[in-house]
């Protein structure tokens, strides 16, 4: 039933993205993200998930800040690399420092620097919830997709 489940939902296209922070030692952390959303623009609120058996659930729950970055087409690697427990992290990445240093990716479609509003318990994920302090348009027009179990690209009819 899971397997059917998960099947089901990936019918449903969504946007990738990378939400990034930094823990209390101070480590740079990443994970990709397809759980994203929005849920107010006033006050500006966006909505992800974060699975209950992550490794980096506690630096999320615990950081002040975290960013959204949302991937463009062309940065497929990105997605892959946040989504494995490697610890390539963001060696070699183009970062700039965003509120409380957390890293912004470079080249993404947007960001979403956020502080936490709330955190609910949601099954086997936790679901938490961002005031927006500050946002950014990238340049990049196309965003990256995921759909039916495959990163996918906008196309034009």
């Amino acid at each position: 039933m899971q397997r059917d489940l998960r099947d089901t939902l990936g019918r449903f296209a969504t946007g990738v993205t990378v939400v990034t922070t930094i823990a209390t030692d101070g480590t740079a952390l990443g994970v990709t993200i397809s759980s994203f959303n929005s849920v107010s623009l006033d006050p500006p609120l966006i909505v992800w998930s974060l699975s209950r058996e992550s490794p980096t659930l506690f630096a999320f729950t615990q950081s002040q800040h975290y960013a959204v970055n949302v991937l463009a087409l062309g940065q497929q690697a990105l997605s892959e690399r946040f989504a494995s427990r490697n610890e390539a992290g963001f060696d070699g990445l183009a970062i700039r420092p965003g509120l409380g240093g957390v890293p912004l990716i470079a080249h993404c479609a947007a960001w979403f620097e956020c502080t936490h509003e709330a955190q609910h318990a949601g099954g086997d994920h936790l679901i938490l919830v961002g005031r927006v302090l500050r946002f950014v348009r990238g340049e990049a027009e196309e965003p990256l997709i995921f759909h039916g179990g495959r990163y996918r690209a906008l196309r034009e009819e």
